[in-house]
């Protein structure tokens, strides 16, 4: 199989290739060569898709599935489309959870709507990007194209720094701010487990929308900063704390206690989403303990979380340690809840 990945040096991207190699597949790249080389035996082809002219290097070449990771204009996406648009097979496009329209139901299916979105679109907000480049890249190829809508991605490689932060965190010791409750089901996928996926459902020319992330509860928010404390073996006391007391303490789910959100926040639904479709596709997850202590060892031997690659900086996530100190000396308790 051939394979060309627009990226390649992202988080998803990468472990993409690396998925495709440890195959046998043929690979190209596609991107900027902006993050450094591509691992051996991959070819790289270097162009930028908002420059003029900036697709000249792929004018050329036939490849039998392209995944794209693409979250910027959905007039690029369209662009790019329509010069692979015949010497191509399967195009699979890494979409979101995010596109769906608000307020979104707890078990939302791809049938469900989606923002309303221009595919003509230079800018907007990253639900609008992702929406509109799948109605860009829909008008081209029409049911060749699986749009792959991704809900919590963790693992080797995370380059936003959720899991990389509890780790961290843990790691450092003393008392840890627990978000309750211990028992709050977490629904995420590793992303060796979604490049498979990809490369699986476009080898097997898959088209229409998928929620691609394991099953809601396959993990609990308990069993998360369990594994974290097994992978670390630090010396780290969980101070688990009452949700509704967090939240009136104006702490943030998700951005100032990353992967965490709690019962009946409006973000819920991001840890609900109906997987029945990718799993009859066959979507298979690995255990907690395997993301999170592969994780952790990835994260010692880089130091830090990268870069985005091709990506403006974003804020970073996590509480800070006065703020967290602040919490603890009001908010724990010394029994799970």
């Amino acid at each position: 199989m051939r394979l060309l990945m627009l990226g390649g040096t992202g988080f998803v991207g990468g472990a993409t290739v690396e998925e495709a190699l440890d195959r046998g597949w043929s690979v190209t790249v596609f991107n900027r060569g902006r993050h450094g080389a591509p691992p051996a035996g991959v070819r790289r082809l270097v162009g930028d898709r908002l420059a003029l002219d900036g697709l000249a290097a792929l004018a050329d070449g036939e490849w039998d599935v392209v995944v794209d990771t693409w979250d910027g204009a959905p007039q690029a996406a369209r662009t790019v489309a329509r010069l692979l648009d015949g010497r191509i097979g399967h195009y699979v496009y890494v979409s979101s959870g995010s596109v769906y329209a608000p307020p979104v139901p707890a078990g939302v299916t791809e049938s469900d709507p989606v923002v309303d979105a221009d595919p003509d679109a230079t800018e907007g907000d990253y639900p609008q990007l992702k929406a509109g480049a799948e109605r860009a890249l829909r008008e081209v190829f029409g049911e060749r194209v699986l749009l792959a809508r991704a809900g919590l991605i963790l693992g080797p490689g995370e380059d936003v720094g959720r899991l990389p932060w509890w780790l961290s965190r843990v790691a450092r010791g003393g008392d840890v701010l627990a978000p309750g409750p211990v028992d709050l089901p977490v629904q995420y996928v590793d992303v060796r487990d979604l490049a498979a996926f990809l490369l699986d459902a476009g080898a097997a020319r898959r088209g229409g929308a998928v929620n691609v992330v394991g099953r809601p509860g396959q993990a609990t928010f308990g069993e998360l900063l369990d594994a974290c404390l097994a992978a670390t073996g630090a010396d780290a006391r969980l101070r688990w704390a009452d949700p509704e007391r967090i939240l009136a303490a104006g702490v943030v789910p998700w951005n100032d206690l990353p992967i965490w959100i709690p019962p009946g926040h409006e973000w819920r639904w991001l840890q609900q989403m109906d997987v029945a479709h990718a799993y009859a596709d066959g979507l298979s997850c690995r255990p907690l303990t395997d993301t999170v202590a592969d994780t952790w060892s990835w994260l010692r031997r880089v130091g830090q979380v990268p870069s985005r690659a091709g990506r403006p900086p974003r804020p970073p996530v996590g509480l800070d340690p006065q703020r967290e100190a602040a919490l603890l000396a009001t908010l724990t308790v010394d029994r799970p809840v």
